[in-house]
């Protein structure tokens, strides 16, 4: 089997039987990523000597009998909004070009005790600030299924680097659908945890209630493994979650007989009828093995990116207000069109005479938001609706239309808002062109459910997973 087309588990198991040398795969990995970067643009840094010289270290005690766990040797893709000690992170943009920390973020930390191999950073809209991979200010990122189309944002180069074959895993972040949103256009698994899951520590902050660290993987097993890793209370983040891990690998085939699955009546009106055909289809077939559908309503769902680009600007304005050339930052005339349009939404949100009408109004809709969730809770166990309204959109298509471009999240924002978990999973392809070996577009869905459910979300998407294996489809590069 070529190594590029391996998952985490299979690769783990290669490594632990000594079959193959950690060297081996790091390398291929590296070797990928060089060769495709310029085509798509997917790494700003690529920590080549770093990375062999631990992938070394790791074979030595795997040499020794040393027992390491699943993720030993196993290449990692970092959004570059992840500090990494001694590698730079630009979040970026040109503000931060050249700015190494003397520190790792918690995430980063914990996967390295790991033995993860971090084989570079990946590019991403510039903050975090788009849905399209259009906005770093170090060009943008193409799709592989189709390189006229974007790769989808913010986390834009971790799903690219995924989907080529260039690493196994990939961080991300997800403060209004930054991972789902690209996972879904890149035919992958991306998780979106509860907040207070996984530590914020160390990652350059966007919008402080909003953001959550998670990553993208190309099955569901493996996502669950990363997850096992990342997830628990941090005392340098005090929004982390003092409530115990699951084992989330644990009974993950446990299966979904009995689940109810509720149907979100608002997430499917005029949506694209062959995107709501491969959701529903999906919802059938985990109905064959036993879940029971059944149609729920979240009322309030209209309100939620409004409510979202409120809350988000505002956050955002207070957060890049650090970036003043002298606490943080080397030139902020340096900020490119989106973050200054983000900076001047929020700064207006937040002014006097303004605050009520517009910041407090959307924290209260915000509460009514996550109580539709309760609410549906109380009669379902998760919820499956669409990931993105559209399939990947044609690069330039809404650029020049920020509202556009905003409505991309309307079915990711809500999640963030109620701060509950989503797990994206694909769930099949919609047409492209009429050349019979293009495999078409990807689409996904999505899996919501309570706080801290993760468990029960992959449970979920693995008995999909298990049936359509729509992870076999990579892209023709």
């Amino acid at each position: 089997m070529i190594i590029h087309n391996y998952t985490i588990q299979e690769a783990s198991k290669l490594i632990a039987k000594r079959k193959i040398k950690v060297y081996e795969i790091v390398k291929a990995y590296i070797d990928k990523a060089k060769k495709l970067n310029h085509q798509f643009n997917s790494f700003l840094t690529i920590s080549e000597e770093t990375a062999l010289m631990k992938a070394k270290k790791v074979d030595q005690l795997i040499a020794d009998h040393q027992k390491l766990g699943p993720l030993a040797g196993i290449s990692l893709a970092v959004k570059d909004l992840f500090s990494t000690k001694g590698i730079r992170t630009t979040a970026g943009s040109r503000v931060l070009e050249n700015y190494v920390p003397v520190y790792d973020a918690t995430v980063i930390s914990r996967l390295n005790n790991a033995y993860t191999i971090t084989i570079g950073k990946t590019n991403l809209d510039a903050w975090g600030h788009g849905a399209s991979g259009e906005n770093s200010d170090f060009g943008l990122t193409k799709n592989p299924y189709d390189p006229s189309r974007v790769s989808g944002g913010s986390s834009s180069g971790s799903a690219v680097a995924v989907a080529t074959g260039a690493s196994l895993a990939a961080t991300g972040t997800d403060t209004g659908g930054s991972i789902r949103l690209p996972s879904t256009f890149c035919n992958l698994v991306g998780l979106k945890p509860t907040y207070g899951r996984v530590s914020r520590y160390g990652v350059i902050s966007m919008a402080s209630s909003l953001d959550t660290m998670g990553h993208i993987t190309k099955t569901v097993f493996d996502n669950a493994l990363v997850l096992n890793v990342t997830a628990g209370f941090d005392f340098f983040d005090s929004t982390t979650s003092q409530k115990p891990t699951d084992d989330y690998v644990s009974d993950i085939d446990k299966g979904v007989k009995g689940l109810k699955i509720g149907i979100p009546r608002e997430y499917f009106q005029s949506l694209n009828s062959e995107i709501k055909g491969k959701i529903l289809s999906a919802v059938k077939i985990l109905e064959k093995f036993g879940a029971k559908v059944i149609d729920v309503s979240l009322p309030h769902t209209e309100y939620g990116v409004a409510v979202y680009y409120v809350i988000q600007t505002s956050e955002v304005s207070s957060n890049l207000a650090r970036y003043d050339g002298i606490r943080f930052g080397f030139d902020r005339s340096k900020f490119g069109a989106e973050a200054k349009r983000r900076i001047i939404l929020g700064t207006f949100a937040l002014s006097a005479g303004y605050y009520d009408a517009f910041y407090l109004k959307a924290m209260k809709v915000r509460r009514l938001i996550r109580g539709d969730f309760l609410n549906a809770f109380k009669k379902i166990d998760v919820l499956i609706c669409p990931v993105s309204p559209t399939p990947a959109f044609k690069i330039g298509e809404k650029k020049n239309d920020p509202i556009s471009m905003y409505l991309s999240d309307i079915f990711t924002v809500n999640a963030n808002l109620a701060g509950i978990p989503s797990l994206a999973v694909p769930c099949g392809f919609v047409k492209n062109s009429n050349n019979g070996s293009d495999p078409g577009l990807p689409v996904g869905m999505q899996i919501i459910g309570p706080d801290f459910s993760e468990k029960m979300l992959y449970q979920v998407g693995f008995a999909y997973e298990q049936e359509t294996k729509w992870y076999l489809k990579s892209p023709k590069i």
